[in-house]
């Protein structure tokens, strides 16, 4: 994937709308549990942010098989293979762990997720 900047501080802006009030929220729950884990490096963190990766990507993929989104299964790949890598991590991540997660938000939501934009309605 390209690189895009990566904010700093850690946290969603509008650069990220997806223009779906759902799946933008649910982002922003990302970036936070992504910084959760940077401010508190511990497994209660991790694994909240594990919990909110599983809810938002069951999500996000139910709306794209509702709408018959035809980049669904190649969308769905991208997903599991990120959250199979994260299952494998524990606390604390390491810096290269948090950088990693970091670029992959930021580079799934700008190159992947906005292939979407304008047809999920």
């Amino acid at each position: 994937m390209p690189g895009h900047d990566i904010p700093e501080p850690f946290k969603w802006d509008q650069s990220f709308t997806t223009l779906y009030a759902q799946i933008d929220e649910e982002h922003r729950g990302l970036f936070d549990g992504i910084f959760n884990c940077i401010k508190g490096n511990n497994q209660g963190n991790l694994d909240a942010l594990k919990g909110k990766i599983a809810a938002h990507f069951a999500y996000e993929e139910g709306q794209m098989q509702a709408k018959g989104y035809s980049g669904f299964t190649g969308h769905k790949k991208v997903h599991d293979d990120f959250q199979h890598e994260l299952q494998g991590k524990g606390a604390p991540l390491s810096h290269d762990d948090v950088v990693w997660a970091k670029e992959w938000l930021v580079n799934h939501i700008k190159d992947i997720d906005f292939k979407y934009k304008g047809k999920l309605d």
